[in-house]
């Protein structure tokens, strides 16, 4: 009689089980999770007894899909698929449907099983002639009964956390958070929920310390009065927030570079693995003869390239659940490369070898303060060939050159687009540079690990981004520019292209899955220093801003920006998008709740629990900048 409401749950279990196993997510508190489960049992099976064919076969696709899709999404991304990015991504999936299709080959076994079992009950009961029982009033019992069970369960179990059962359902909008908790089907509901009724996330933690930091003017500070500026009550929380904040300090390296031109290259896919003397001797020249950031990291957020690109430029981590790049329109940025230097008189260029709207840059690239920016559609078409796929990245740079160089000041920045997957002879760069890299057979980084097709394929994107390099170091040589000049790389996200052996294979220090496969190249190149700079400190994309800004010695209050300058005192942190992170005093995986001491010192729990607040806060007052345009109110 209850057959439908059981098969519906066990299917559900499993699924979650073979969910968190394959994404390492721990499997805590059992209880509320099954309670949870049963709950969205009793629902779906209710939403089957309605009489329409459709309805019924869209709910039983619907639900193996949500699965197949959160984990080929997680395996790619390492992020769970949010309402937000997948009404996003259906529109654009048919540009990387090669890409989708190459990870839905990696989970085919989970497929199979999803429509082997759909079509053995089907089989079953047809041959015995069994109807499911359209148990309506149980259903709505069942479903009403788990739910109020299900939310005494959520307030009054694990609530000494700041990630607590109840903060989770009522008052956050953190999906990692939520599938942790109550598991990735209602993680799915819980989302969607918050997404169309415009969630605003409370806070759950008050705990400012007033620090009364004695600032001597050795810091980058400003005089903002923050108590002034209390508009509404989240812009009197944030200013609350962004007062008890300590400032990063300035140093011997403040100012050294002012008066100097600035070229940023974010790039895509972007890794330690693209450096080699051999094929990207620019490259290696550029790393090893300035600066040299030993321990960078570029975590992967949600929205991938528009996520990395966002944090790397505003120096806020991306809000979660929407995409932060488009919703930026209007907003205030000060501190941004193009808003900063053009107060200093410096001419702005932006540049993008793809769509020109594409993640709705024209509108973001305005917001962040570029006079000009060009991409394919709106420009850069009329210097460059697009007939390639993905376009050159050294056409890109070679055509534009011109437009800056005779310039007295100016700030150039390019997103690049040669080092996009897939890696295959289909993709026209690899095609391009194949000979270069086809010889290659084996890792001379790790000697049992051969180089794949594949890899080889990546390097020779890579060779592009080398190449053009190479010709702008030329020009601006020849024009009497190169040492006037600072050209700063970083990447987007890792390159996911690129399977855990085929990274291995790559570099020469050991990988994990959890932090070191996000540990990237950041480049600081001044052609002055011949000898590297070894910098050691932990530090990520959300830091480039403040030291860039402290470095050509902008004035500005760093207390605004979530990253600190690498070079100043502040204590490392790293965040990942999943809120784990790494200090100076080791790691901790969020999802496996697991924290790793870099050294013998004992570690408390309430160093943990400080950090985990820390990470909460900056995404949190990021969140709220970014939603009440909060720079405009500073003078």
């Amino acid at each position: 009689k209850y057959f439908k409401e059981i098969l519906i749950f066990l299917f559900i279990l499993v699924m979650e089980l073979i969910y968190m196993k394959l994404t390492g997510v721990i499997f805590n508190n059992i209880l509320i999770k099954i309670i949870m489960i049963i709950n969205i049992s009793f629902l779906i099976s209710l939403l089957l007894s309605i009489k329409n064919k459709f309805i019924k076969i869209s709910i039983l696709i619907l639900i193996p899909f949500i699965y197949i899709a959160n984990i080929v999404y997680y395996g790619l991304f390492k992020s769970i698929l949010t309402f937000k990015t997948f009404l996003n991504g259906v529109l654009e999936a048919h540009k990387f449907i090669g890409v989708l299709f190459k990870y839905l080959l990696k989970y085919w076994y989970l497929i199979i099983i999803c429509i082997l079992l759909i079509t053995l009950i089907i089989m079953y009961f047809k041959k015995k002639k069994i109807h499911f029982n359209n148990n309506i009033k149980t259903d709505i019992v069942g479903l009403v009964l788990s739910y109020i069970v299900m939310i005494i369960m959520v307030l009054c179990i694990h609530n000494d956390d700041i990630y607590s059962y109840k903060n989770v359902y009522y008052k956050l909008h953190n999906n990692y958070s939520t599938v942790k908790s109550f598991g990735l089907i209602n993680t799915v509901r819980l989302d969607i929920e918050k997404t169309i009724i415009g969630f605003k996330e409370k806070n759950i933690d008050d705990s400012n310390i007033n620090y009364n930091y004695n600032y001597d003017g050795k810091y980058n500070i400003l005089d903002i009065d923050f108590d002034n500026i209390n508009d509404n009550k989240e812009i009197k929380e944030i200013s609350k927030y962004l007062k008890n904040t300590k400032a990063s300090s300035q140093n011997k390296y403040t100012g050294i570079y002012e008066g100097k031109n600035l070229i940023v290259f974010i790039c895509e896919s972007f890794s330690n693995i693209a450096i080699r003397e051999d094929l990207t001797p620019t490259l290696y020249k550029m790393r090893n003869e300035s600066f040299k950031f030993e321990n960078f990291y570029t975590p992967l957020f949600p929205v991938s390239t528009a996520d990395g690109e966002y944090l790397t430029d505003t120096s806020l981590i991306p809000a979660e659940g929407l995409w932060s790049i488009e919703e930026t329109k209007d907003n205030v940025f000060p501190y941004t490369y193009a808003n900063s230097f053009k107060n200093l008189g410096y001419k702005t260029y932006a540049y993008h070898d793809w769509l020109y709207n594409y993640y709705k840059r024209d509108v973001y690239m305005k917001s962040i303060g570029y006079d000009s920016y060009i991409g394919n559609g709106n420009g850069l078409e009329k210097k460059m060939s697009f007939k390639e796929n993905p376009p050159s990245d050294y056409e890109m740079v070679k055509n534009t050159i011109d437009d800056y160089i005779n310039d007295d000041h100016f700030v150039a920045y390019y997103m690049t687009m040669s080092g996009h997957m897939n890696y295959d002879r289909t993709h026209s760069i690899v095609e391009k540079n194949w000979d270069k890299v086809k010889d290659l057979n084996y890792s001379d980084k790790v000697k049992d690990l051969d180089y794949s097709e594949n890899l080889k394929g990546y390097l020779a994107t890579q060779i592009e981004l080398d190449k053009a390099l190479e010709e702008l170091l030329n020009r601006l040589e020849e024009a009497g520019k190169l040492d006037d000049t600072i050209i700063i790389l970083s990447g987007d996200h890792y390159p996911y292209g690129l399977t855990y052996e085929e990274m291995q294979a790559g570099v020469d220090y050991q990988i994990d899955e959890e932090f070191d496969k996000f540990r990237m190249p950041f480049i600081l190149y001044d052609s002055n220093i011949k000898e590297p700079i070894v910098i050691d400190k932990y530090a990520s994309s959300l830091d480039i801003l403040p030291t860039i800004l402290n470095l050509f010695g902008i004035k500005f209050d760093s207390r605004l920006l979530m990253g600190r300058d690498i070079l100043s005192d502040s204590d490392p942190l790293v965040i990942f998008s999943d809120r784990s992170f790494i200090t100076d005093k080791g790691r901790y995986n969020n999802m496996s709740e697991t924290f790793i001491p870099s050294g013998d010192e004992k570690i408390s729990d309430d160093y943990v629990k400080n950090i985990k607040k820390d990470i909460y806060k900056k995404y949190r007052y990021s969140r709220l900048i970014l939603n009440n345009n909060y720079y405009k109110y500073i003078k």
